[in-house]
């Protein structure tokens, strides 16, 4: 490594580098901003614009959009309540109910601060720990992935508001929705019900979209929704500003989700919307009292923010160690490695150690510019807020059938957006949340087919989730964190009953 570095730091300090740099990070930015327009979309659109560039510079540029668009995914959910990514649909959960109370400034600082510090966490493992993490998720196979999607399933316990049942049953949806399509392990079709445009399934943003900003803006113009309102900017000055007391609140939070995110993200096929989700339920395990999480709470944007950008750069460690893309974004970005003539896998750091080290020292230095960035575009982030509500409204609308549009040209997906939005809005209705069938849509295709494979291993026996120590891990911590989260539930339940009572006793005193 050390031989390495020197040559590295020569190929990465030019202004080009800096400046591509600064260019796919604004653009990532602004894509992540946008529902529907996620950042391998964004790369995607970009990828052409690089093949006249020189390694270094095209992938660091590149890089600099996924980055820039996990950030970006929070400001829509934040603000108007819509994730622009995926990896932001936890981030939604405190994120909006903080600017309903008039902060917004506030959870968008948080998140900017909390996506920094991840964005670090993750860039220093992927420089420091690529080999070594590497050959760790190497052994990581069909029944650990079953064992993670269980642990991931195990949070619509803590996601499903005052009523488990609901929760279930909302993510009971989702994982139906998930399995429409053809079957991937028999090619069997399954409730399509002779629609062909059903054959490729459901996609997962399409129904967020509709879940999240439609049945939102359907709130907003029947203006009988208990969550519309208006979208008015009611705390100025100091009182919208993150602090350093908040800062020092939310370090730990931002520290343990920020490792989490990485080591999740290091396992091929996992992801920051998973990592986002777990280290969410675990920040609101170890909730104090006084913190109500669902309500606006730091912590609650601190945890999923510093989870998805710590799980970025390490979904790179699979990629260049072993060659197998993380997720979509390295998938993609392992193409653009291949134009650009590098051969990803074990023999990379050999024969292109200076160019490699130059991208992942490159990839330390992005996360000071998204940081510098999305200080300087807060203000004009904020300003969303401002825009007349109906105005607003056929903004978002227009956005949002774009978004749908653009993920495979099919209006089809408009149409599934706009009914998945009117079930939305009557889920709220009669209290069923929506961030299960979120989980279920992401986490019941893994489960499913890893619990297949599992089973096609082992002869069918399910002994395997126990003898395999990293799954059986898994298993012991899901259950765990489910009796911890109950405890804990029940213990702020009695620590406000006994506030309550205090009270009480004291207004009688008084009277």
């Amino acid at each position: 490594m050390i031989e390495h570095i020197i040559p590295a730091l020569s190929y990465l300090l030019t202004l080009e580098n800096l400046i591509f740099m600064n260019i796919g990070m604004f653009a990532g930015i602004i894509f992540g901003a946008i529902p529907g327009i996620n950042g391998n979309l964004a790369i995607t659109i970009l990828l052409p614009f690089t093949f006249a560039l020189r390694p270094v510079p095209a992938l660091l540029m590149l890089t600099s959009i996924f980055f820039g668009a996990n950030f970006g995914g929070s400001i829509s959910a934040i603000l108007i309540n819509t994730p622009g990514t995926a990896n932001a649909a936890a981030t939604l959960i405190d994120g909006y109910p903080l600017s309903k109370r008039g902060f917004p400034r506030k959870g968008l600082d948080m998140a900017l601060a909390a996506s920094t510090f991840g964005g670090f966490i993750s860039a220093f493992c992927l420089l420091f720990f690529a080999p070594q993490i590497g050959k760790i998720a190497l052994k990581i196979r069909a029944p650990e992935y079953f064992a993670l999607a269980l642990l991931g399933l195990s949070i619509i316990a803590s996601v499903s508001g005052k009523s488990i049942i609901k929760g279930l049953i909302s993510g009971t949806i989702g994982m139906v929705i998930a399995v429409v399509g053809i079957d991937p392990n028999s090619g069997i079709l399954r409730f399509v019900f002779n629609v062909p445009n059903l054959f490729g399934g459901i996609k997962m943003m399409v129904v967020m979209l509709g879940v999240y900003a439609v049945s939102q803006m359907i709130g907003w113009v029947n203006n009988s929704d208990e969550n519309s309102g208006s979208l008015v900017l009611r705390k100025t000055g100091e009182e919208d500003r993150l602090t350093m007391k908040d800062i020092k609140a939310t370090f730990w939070t931002m520290v343990k989700s920020s490792f989490i995110g990485a080591f999740i993200g290091a396992m091929p096929g996992a992801g920051g919307n998973i990592a986002a989700f777990v280290s969410y339920n675990e920040a609101k395990r170890c909730a104090k009292p006084g913190e109500k999480f669902g309500e606006g709470e730091l912590k609650g944007i601190a945890a999923p923010e510093s989870a998805n950008n710590g799980a970025t750069a390490a979904t790179m460690i699979p990629l260049l160690t072993l060659g197998i893309p993380g997720d979509a974004v390295s998938a993609t970005l392992l193409g653009a490695f291949t134009i650009q003539g590098l051969v990803v896998g074990p023999r990379l750091f050999d024969e292109s150690g200076p160019v490699i080290y130059a991208i992942m020292l490159g990839i330390v230095v992005s996360q000071i510019f998204i940081f510098i960035q999305g200080k300087y575009l807060m203000a004009l982030f904020v300003k969303i807020i401002r825009v007349p509500q109906n105005l607003l409204v056929a903004l978002l609308m227009m956005i949002c059938c774009t978004g749908a549009f653009a993920m495979a040209n099919m209006t089809f997906d408009m149409y599934v957006m706009i009914l998945s939005g009117i079930v939305g809005y009557f889920m709220k209705k009669i209290d069923l949340p929506p961030i299960p069938i979120v989980l279920g849509i992401i986490l019941g295709p893994i489960a499913e087919s890893n619990l297949r494979n599992s089973l096609v291993l082992s002869g069918g026996s399910w002994l395997i989730f126990f003898k395999r120590p990293i799954c059986l891990a898994f298993i012991l911590i899901t259950v765990l964190l489910i009796v911890l989260l109950k405890r804990n539930e029940a213990k702020q339940r009695r620590t406000m009953e006994v506030f309550v009572e205090k009270q009480a006793g004291e207004s009688e005193i008084t009277n």
